[in-house]
C-alpha cells in the first residue's frame, strides 16, 4: 500500500523553553511561521522537500519530524525549535 505525502504543512519556529505555555505552539505564539508546499523533489536528508514563506525543509511525513531546515538560506539558530502542523487539504472541485 503506498502512503500519499501531504502537499503541505505549517512550520512554526518557537523558543525552545517556553514557560507557562501549555499544550502544543500556535501561530499567533509562533516567531515565525510559513505553510510550506511539497517540491516533489527529495532533500540531501532522503525526505520530501518542502518550501514557502522563506523557509526550505526536508520533512519526514509519517512522524511530521523536520530533518533539515533552512530560513531565509540559514540554518535555525540556537535555542528555537520547530514544529510541524498539518494544513487541512482544499476540497475537491465541485
Amino acid at each position: 500500500m503506498r502512503r500519499t505525502v501531504p502537499r503541505r504543512f505549517e512550520l512554526l519556529v518557537v523558543a525552545g523553553f517556553t514557560e507557562g505555555h501549555e499544550g502544543p505552539p500556535d501561530p499567533e505564539n509562533a516567531l515565525r511561521s510559513a505553510v510550506v508546499e511539497a517540491t516533489g523533489e527529495t532533500g540531501a536528508s532522503g525526505y520530501p522537500r518542502y518550501t514557502g514563506g522563506g523557509m526550505e525543509a526536508d520533512i519526514d511525513p509519517a512522524t511530521r519530524t523536520v530533518e533539515a531546515l533552512l530560513i531565509d538560506g540559514d540554518e535555525l539558530d540556537y535555542g528555537l525549535s520547530v514544529r510541524v502542523l498539518p494544513v487541512p487539504e482544499d476540497p475537491p472541485p465541485a
